[in-house]
């Protein structure tokens, strides 16, 4: 029987992970070795209880006696907290959904593919802060990361069989997000709200705002060269408010190989959930002929700054991205929290990154995991400082 483990099971991402398994046949079909979650416990335990967990671990230690009394009577192992989780990822499984939001994913995310596991990625922060370390130990434990951002797995879906030598260039879809109509100088008036009306995907509220910000992209823009290795000039990111392409690659020859699909979580989970083979999927027939037309355009990047940041972190190389990714964490609870406004977070991270890199400089030196830790906690402490001095005209509505 397989083995599977999901972390963050109780996300959007968890959740229709959670709907195939059990579609496939849950707990008759795969031995669940380990299950996280956040603070919804009710629904952690219920989905350890029907799949049999080997174990359930919460992120948050005070919630660990309600786990523990939810799982009472069922063999169920309850934990709680960063070490667990870390601990469940090191027990041998067969396939791994890393869903983890921030970058929080990391550690386990490294700790799954030391067991030479298969990693279905959709935490893009792991790549973002540690990239090349995360494809240095799947490579060094024969390990295997397959992306589930939709993107990424339209571009690794294209590029099945086909010669990494003769890709020309990469294109990132993006539906622009929530706020993509807005005129400019509305932008800083927008609310969370606002940010949450995504206009096609159904996702958590921090990557639905990111999304809206665009900083969703520019941390695929980052995946995407860590995952397939071509250089950040051959990547690109085009507006498309129908979200039908995920992703496209094209070659040398001038053809593009496009995949397309309605906007549903499932296919990419699915697609890696049952790799090397396809299997039949709960998702809707894309009807092209009702679809009718497709529309696309060039990104705003005065609309869309987080794109131009991202080309500057990776052209810092080194510990930018994990400084990056940190900047945008911290900016991001600051616009929820109210004490930002929608365009004062990439105000924030360029700050932020402007006074990292001027205390430590570039570095082109693949980092350890201790180094990218300490930049992640060092970039947060300077954020909120930063944050803290922005915030004298608060603009947005919290969560």
């Amino acid at each position: 029987m397989r083995r599977i483990s999901v972390f963050g099971a109780t996300g959007s991402v968890g959740e229709s992970t959670f709907d195939l398994i059990r579609r496939a046949g849950g707990a008759q079909t795969y031995h669940t070795v380990a299950l996280t979650g956040g603070h919804n416990i009710a629904r952690l335990a219920e989905m350890a209880r029907e799949l049999r967990a080997e174990i359930a671990i919460t992120a948050h230690e005070a919630h660990l006696p309600d786990l523990r009394a939810l799982l009472a009577g069922s063999g169920i192992e309850a934990a709680a907290g960063a070490e667990a989780i870390a601990e469940a990822a090191a027990r041998p499984a067969d396939w791994v959904m890393s869903a983890i939001v921030g970058a929080a994913g990391l550690v386990p995310g490294l700790c799954a593919l030391r067991q030479g596991t298969t990693l279905a990625l959709a935490n893009k922060e792991s790549l973002v802060t540690a990239g090349p370390l995360m494809m240095q130990t799947a490579e060094l434990h024969g390990a295997r990361i397959l992306p589930v951002d939709s993107e990424h797995s339209a571009i690794f879906q294209s590029l099945m069989a086909e010669d990494m030598t003769r890709v020309d260039r990469i294109i990132l879809t993006a539906s622009g997000g929530a706020l993509r109509d807005w005129p400019l100088e509305a932008l800083q008036n927008a609310t969370v709200k606002d940010a949450l009306n995504h206009p096609n995907w159904s996702m958590g509220p921090r990557i639905t705002i990111d999304s809206a910000s665009m900083f969703n992209k520019a941390m695929e823009v980052i995946e995407a060269r860590e995952l397939f290795g071509v250089r950040p000039d051959q990547i690109e990111v085009i507006i498309h408010p129908e979200s039908i392409i995920h992703s496209m690659v094209g070659f040398c020859d001038g053809g593009i190989i496009a995949h397309m699909g309605v906007p549903d979580m499932r296919h990419p989970i699915g697609f890696a959930l049952n790799w090397p083979e396809r299997a039949p999927l709960p998702v809707a027939r894309l009807d092209l002929a009702k679809l009718a037309r497709m529309s696309f355009a060039e990104p705003d990047m005065a609309r869309y700054p987080a794109l131009r940041l991202a080309r500057e972190a990776m052209a810092a190389r080194g510990l930018a991205g994990a400084a990056f990714n940190a900047a945008k964490e911290i900016a991001l609870d600051c616009f929820i929290g109210g004490t930002l406004g929608f365009a004062q977070m990439s105000d924030l991270v360029e700050a932020s990154l402007a006074a990292v890199c001027t205390e430590f400089g570039p570095s082109d030196a693949v980092s350890g995991l201790d180094d990218v830790l300490a930049m992640d906690e060092l970039t947060r402490g300077r954020s909120r400082d930063l944050a803290a001095k922005m915030a004298g005209n608060p603009v947005g509505a919290g969560l």
